[in-house]
C-alpha cells in the first residue's frame, strides 16, 4: 500500500489541508475554463480528484465531469457531495478511456507518489488515450525547485484542535514529510513521499507520450513560469489532432 492509501481518505487530511478553500478552486476552474473555453456537455476528466472540490465547480459551469481518486473515502464523500458528476476508486496510472474526453486536469501536486519516473509518465499516457484529437491536459505541479530552496524543516500546525508536527527533508530527490498528529491525547503518525520532479522531467514526460506543450504558467495566477520565483509549474498540454 502506498502512503497515500493510508493518508488521503483520512479526515486529519482534510484538516490539514482545509485551507485550500472553495474560492481556491473556483479561482483554478475559472482560469481553465476562460483559457480552453469549455463548452457545457464537453467530458473533463479530474485526475486525483480527492473530495472533488474542483470538480464541484467544473459541473457548475456545465461540463460532464468524470473524477477518479485512489482514496474510496474520498470518491465516497465526492460522490454524496456532487451526485451530477461520475466518480470512481482507480488508480491514474491505470487506462481511463479511449478517446471519449474533451479535456483533463490534475492540480494540486497529485504526481510524483510513485517509486519511479516511468511511473509518473504512465498517468500521462493514460491522459492522452483518454483525450480526443485535440483535447487538453493541465498539470499543476509544486515549483521544486523553489520548495526546496525554502524548505521548512520543522513546523506545528493546530486545526480544529487538532495539533500537527510536521518534518521535512529531503531523500534521494523525494521530498519525505513526516507528520504526527495528535488528537484528544491519541498520537498517530502519516508520511507523504513525493518526487521533486523538475520542470524539465515534466515537459519530456510530456512530449514522450505525444503532447504538444501549449503554455508553462504559474497558478491560479496564470502568470508565466517564473523557475525562480512561481511557486507552482502549471503545464497546458494538447493532444495533437492528427
Amino acid at each position: 500500500m502506498g502512503w497515500y492509501e493510508s493518508w488521503f481518505g483520512t479526515r486529519y487530511y482534510a484538516s490539514l489541508y482545509g485551507h485550500r478553500d472553495e474560492m481556491d478552486a473556483k479561482a483554478w476552474v475559472d482560469l481553465i475554463q476562460d483559457r480552453w473555453n469549455l463548452e457545457p456537455g464537453q467530458r473533463l476528466l479530474d485526475l486525483a480528484c480527492g473530495r472533488g472540490r474542483h470538480a464541484k465547480w467544473f459541473t457548475v459551469a456545465g461540463s460532464d465531469v468524470t473524477g477518479v481518486d485512489i482514496s474510496e473515502e474520498s470518491i465516497a464523500e465526492a460522490t454524496r457531495n456532487i451526485p451530477e458528476a461520475n466518480f470512481r476508486v482507480q488508480d491514474m496510472r491505470d487506462p481511463l478511456g479511449h478517446g471519449e474526453f474533451d479535456a483533463a486536469c490534475c492540480l494540486f501536486t497529485s504526481l510524483g507518489y510513485f517509486r519511479t519516473l516511468q511511473d509518473n509518465e504512465s498517468v500521462f499516457r493514460a491522459v492522452f488515450e483518454a483525450l480526443r484529437p485535440g483535447g487538453r491536459f493541465v498539470l499543476d505541479f509544486m515549483n521544486s525547485q523553489v520548495v526546496l530552496r525554502d524548505l521548512v524543516a520543522h513546523e506545528t500546525i493546530v486545526r480544529d484542535a487538532v495539533r500537527f508536527t510536521i518534518d521535512r527533508r529531503l531523500e534521494n530527490d523525494i521530498l519525505v514529510k513526516t507528520i504526527q498528529v495528535e488528537d484528544k491525547g491519541c498520537i498517530s503518525h502519516f508520511e507523504e513521499r513525493v518526487q521533486t520532479l523538475r520542470t524539465e522531467d515534466l515537459v519530456a514526460m510530456a512530449n514522450n507520450v505525444g503532447f504538444l506543450i501549449e503554455d508553462r504558467t504559474d497558478g491560479p495566477d496564470p502568470r508565466p513560469f517564473d523557475p525562480n520565483d512561481s511557486e507552482r509549474f502549471v503545464l497546458w498540454m494538447k493532444k495533437p489532432i492528427t
